[in-house]
């Protein structure tokens, strides 16, 4: 949820506030843009550590923030958005073809008291693999499509209406790609292999509190 606030609804907010208080498009982009490197840098701070992740959000942040400059053009910055999530949906994709792929990875960070459980599946259910794999393609591919839609918005839209179809767009795809994983890890049985005989509806909510724990 801190996450969501810090690099969705606060930079958006500020957008609007800065512009209504007469900042320049360009100005009130690349200020409303600081709240998601300030975040990193917080979390990096109290962490003791800067993570692949946080360098790259950094960099992004700084590369777009000087191309605004010196372009004066604040569709890049804009852009920046939609390269982000690209660039995140390639990720998701380069881990199925390692030895864990991405979303079987992030279950085992939100269910750590499940890790034996999860790693005896893995090794022995090969559905079970399929439906991890399966889902990191769904998320990959999910993240492609809405970094294009991005894209386009950045260069094709009024720049003052883009902020906010950003954080629409944002909800929209998260709300979407999460029904898809409920709708198959419950209809593969695959909430009842991790839970036992919690049943789908009492392990779904399970799934929920460890995520909400998370943040």
């Amino acid at each position: 949820m801190v996450t969501v606030v810090c690099d969705i609804v606060l930079p958006v907010g500020l957008y609007y506030l800065l512009r209504a208080c007469g900042a320049g498009e360009i100005t009130a982009l690349l200020l409303s843009g600081s709240a998601p490197a300030l975040h990193t840098l917080h979390s990096a701070i109290r962490h003791r550590r800067l993570d692949a992740i946080g360098v790259f959000t950094l960099a992004l942040l700084a590369v777009s923030a000087v191309a605004s400059l010196l372009t004066s053009d604040p569709r890049i910055a804009l852009a920046r958005n939609g390269l982000f999530t690209a660039l995140a949906g390639i990720w998701l994709l380069v881990t199925l073809f390692t030895g864990r792929p991405f979303t079987y990875q992030a279950l085992r960070t939100l269910l750590p008291g499940k890790t034996a459980t999860l790693e005896r599946l893995w090794a022995s259910d090969a559905s079970f693999r399929r439906v991890w794999r399966g889902l990191t393609v769904l998320w990959g591919v999910g993240l492609l499509c809405d970094a294009l839609l991005r894209l386009l918005m950045a260069y094709t839209l009024p720049v003052d209406s883009v902020p906010a179809l950003d954080g629409v767009l944002y909800a929209v795809s998260w709300i979407f790609l999460q029904v898809i994983t409920q709708v198959v890890l419950v209809r593969t049985r695959t909430l009842v292999k991790i839970f036992g005989t919690l049943g789908p509806r009492r392990a779904f909510t399970a799934t929920t509190r460890q995520d909400e724990a998370s943040d």
